[in-house]
């Protein structure tokens, strides 16, 4: 499966080098022209205003960012490569170099058998002269300064080897190769007393290694002694090994120590990671100091110390997943694993400035963790959100005093001038512990997971508004099976309070104090963005769009709570207990049937809704404080659930338009009063909107049209429209307990005395549109 990854990777990173690589080739045709002219290209791209200008230079800073981006992502997918064929390189060049000495010797040899050498000069019998050392010296003969240096030096290297005189032995050995080399320039010596000198230098040399690579796997070899002996080691040739050599003594070192630091299950998260953190990440450092000093930055040791570094820091990981992070996370304790992670990337951070970029291992490893405690912590608060929801008594209050998990004052009642809102107690519980969750969110933006938090907390949100939704009266069997509510026992809002509190509940939350601790997932509210002025716009660009969105879904969640509160008051206004209609086609034409003498006014089910709505605004206005217009939006959905129902209702559309009977004069007057006094109150209410303003229309035109199809024509049994906004106002009065004023002009129970079919300006406009 990753191999098909990789491969779509590179596939997708082909193409897309092929398309920049053809807009880059367009972008130099310019320079390729015969008639290309230097001075009115520059004039022609130095003719930029300020705000050309600016454009470019945000463009370029967008392409710079974007090349940054991927080089980082092509460097990461490919350096496990780069890195194993760097060492395979390296271990290829230590095999050459020993060959090239192989060679060496054969050639010498070869070349003294290609020259003649008789075997009998060198079988000479020792009364002719004496051999020291494969040189034979004459019996008489003063032996020359040579001849004394070649007999002289291999005693000379086994003492300085004995007593490990290292820069001594060093400087012999360089010696030895010098005149070596100059015996062979110079046909100085024979070949065989050549080959002699060099099959000493290499068997000493060998012998030198070898005490210097015991010396450096000795714990006792500290500092100094172990940087002098990698060094020397170097110089006899052996680099790679010597490497290798001074990596694993600092491996060998921390370990030791690290037998001192016994972890324990009631030890503390942070001291345990602190004080790990200080053994690995000091012989890291100490590591690349030695290595960068003694073997400077060549590739092939660059790459092997990343490849150490790397290795001890996932060691380093599973250390602190084990003893620090498993309980952590797996108890849902966001902060202590936040806290060890912190304490972790801190440490390793400082070693970027040795070349060594180790915090992505450590992200990657840590990130299970750090969920698995995201999780179990939104968890928690869903589960003592709903616990509270059981007993939860529906009233709002001012926050309770009261502290977080870390000790400090919560934000939400740190007095009169913070942000005070009244609540129920089960909504106060999940504000204040959603804003002690993001008290530490360092962590989760550095991982990444600043996007899996905001949908963990919005899940957990969307819960408890389910739980909400249960509480109202005749939603249990509705709500019962959405995802995310459960089984939980909720107490009943049995009173219109109680209900609209729960909207308050969720509205408030959803509006203003999820987002606003939202914001702390903001890289600007870091400290480690503080010093970056040039980084915040970008920042803030980026992330408003998440948090944006996220809000809207807040919002969304919000809408199915208030969606069913419209449509549990609806259903009450308009059916009884017993499952019959309060709003039926019989209410308008039974009317001209009984056509007796009546006081004219709305229909029951109207002034309800009308009551309804009136004793909502008052509850409303004190419990949505500053934020009146969610009141204003929830009347107004009501008014249009109602509506929207009455315009849907095909049975009592077919009994208008079909029979049994037809709309007589009066039932179409009455059905027209009761649809001008929504429109009245709504307006006076400011929740008339002009998707229920169109919905009435489309309602009073319907209407308007079954009673034509009779052979009527409806404005000539309608009276003027002033007529209609009296009874309405008058009604408003009434209902609304407010002194009644009688015009004296008007008959209200007579409507024929004032009939005109022109007078009906609302409604024929709308039927003639």
């Amino acid at each position: 499966m990753s191999s098909a990854k990789t491969a779509r990777h590179r596939g997708s990173s082909a193409t897309a080098s092929k398309e920049n690589g053809a807009k880059v080739e367009e972008g130099l045709s310019v320079f390729k022209s015969d008639k290309f002219d230097a001075d009115v290209f520059v004039q022609s791209r130095c003719s930029l205003n300020e705000k050309e200008l600016k454009q470019l230079c945000s463009n370029l800073m967008d392409l710079k960012k974007a090349s940054a981006e991927e080089m980082r992502r092509s460097v990461y997918a490919n350096y496990a490569a780069f890195i194993r064929t760097s060492k395979e390189i390296s271990d290829l060049e230590g095999e050459l170099s020993s060959i090239r000495n192989l060679l060496s010797t054969q050639a010498a040899l070869i070349h003294g058998l290609a020259e003649g050498v008789h075997i009998d000069s060198l079988s000479t019998s020792v009364s002719e002269g004496s051999t020291v050392n494969g040189l034979l010296i004459s019996e008489g003969r003063e032996p020359s300064e040579l001849e004394k240096w070649l007999i002289e030096f291999p005693d000379l290297l086994d003492v300085l080897l004995a007593e490990r005189r290292v820069d001594e032995a060093l400087a012999a050995l360089d010696e030895g190769e010098r005149v070596a080399s100059e015996a062979k320039e110079k046909k100085t010596l024979t070949p065989a007393v050549l080959m002699s000198l060099q099959a000493s230098i290499v068997e000493r040399r060998q012998k030198l290694a070898d005490q210097l690579a015991e010396a450096a796997c000795q714990p006792s070899t500290r500092g100094g002694e172990l940087r002098s002996a990698i060094s020397a080691l170097k110089k006899l040739g052996d680099g790679p090994r010597a490497h290798s050599l001074l990596l694993n003594a600092h491996l060998q070192r921390y370990q030791c120590n690290m037998q001192s630091l016994r972890p324990s299950s009631t030890s503390y998260g942070g001291a345990y990671t602190a004080a790990l953190c200080q053994l690995v990440f000091s012989a890291i450092a100490q590591a690349a100091s030695d290595s960068s000093g003694i073997f400077g930055e060549e590739p092939a040791y660059s790459s092997e110390l990343v490849m150490w570094a790397t290795k001890q820091t996932e060691a380093f990981a599973r250390l602190v997943k084990r003893h620090a992070l498993a309980s952590s996370a797996a108890a849902g304790g966001l902060r202590a694993a936040a806290e060890c992670v912190q304490i972790a990337l801190g440490h390793c951070s400082l070693l970027e400035a040795r070349g060594l970029a180790l915090c992505p291992v450590l992200l990657k490893l840590f990130r299970p963790s750090v969920e698995q405690a995201l999780d179990a912590n939104l968890k928690r608060i869903e589960e003592s959100t709903a616990a509270l929801a059981a007993a939860d008594d529906w009233v709002l209050t001012y926050p309770p005093t009261t502290t977080r998990q870390s000790g400090r004052p919560s934000s939400v009642s740190l007095g009169p001038t913070a942000f005070q809102h009244k609540l129920t107690s089960s909504a106060h519980r999940f504000n204040l512990m959603v804003q002690d969750f993001f008290e530490d969110v360092g962590p989760l933006l550095s991982m990444q997971l600043g996007g899996q938090t905001l949908e963990g907390l919005f899940q957990v949100f969307n819960s408890y508004v389910s739980m909400l939704i249960k509480a109202l009266p005749g939603s249990m069997e509705e709500e019962a099976n959405y995802e995310g509510s459960g089984n939980k026992i909720v107490r009943m809002a049995e009173t219109e309070a109680q209900q609209i509190a729960l909207l308050a509940n969720a509205s408030l939350l959803a509006d203003e104090l999820l987002p606003r601790a939202a914001m702390k997932l903001s890289p600007l509210s870091q400290a480690t963005y503080k010093d970056d002025a040039r980084r915040r716009p970008l920042d803030r660009q980026n992330r408003q769009p998440e948090q944006r969105e996220w809000k809207r879904r807040l919002v969304s969640s919000v809408d199915r709570l208030k969606d069913t509160f419209c449509r549990q008051h609806a259903l009450d206004l308009i059916f009884t207990e017993e499952g019959d209609s309060h709003l039926t086609a019989d209410m308008y034409i039974t009317m001209d049937v009984n056509a007796d003498e009546f006081e004219w006014s709305p229909s029951l089910i109207f002034q309800e809704l009308f009551a309804k709505l009136n004793r909502m605004a008052t509850i409303a206005a004190d419990m949505f404080v500053g934020r009146e217009r969610f009141a204003t939006l929830l009347l107004m959905r009501l008014t249009e659930t109602v509506i929207l129902w009455l315009s849907e209702d095909q049975s009592f559309w077919d009994d208008i338009e079909e029979g049994p009977k037809p709309l007589g004069p009066l039932g179409l007057q009455q059905f027209y009063l009761d649809m001008k006094f929504v429109i009245c109150f709504a307006s006076q209410g400011r929740y008339l909107s002009r998707n229920l303003h169109r919905v009435v229309n489309e309602i009073i035109s319907k209407a308007m049209a079954a009673f034509a199809a009779t052979g009527m024509d409806p404005y000539s049994v309608l009276p003027e429209d002033d007529w209609f906004n009296e009874i309405c106002q008058d009604t408003i009065e009434r209902l609304s307990g407010k002194p009644k004023v009688v015009n004296g002009d008007r008959d209200l129970s007579s409507p024929t005395a004032s009939v005109s079919a022109h007078s009906i300006s609302s409604v024929r406009s709308h039927g003639s549109s």
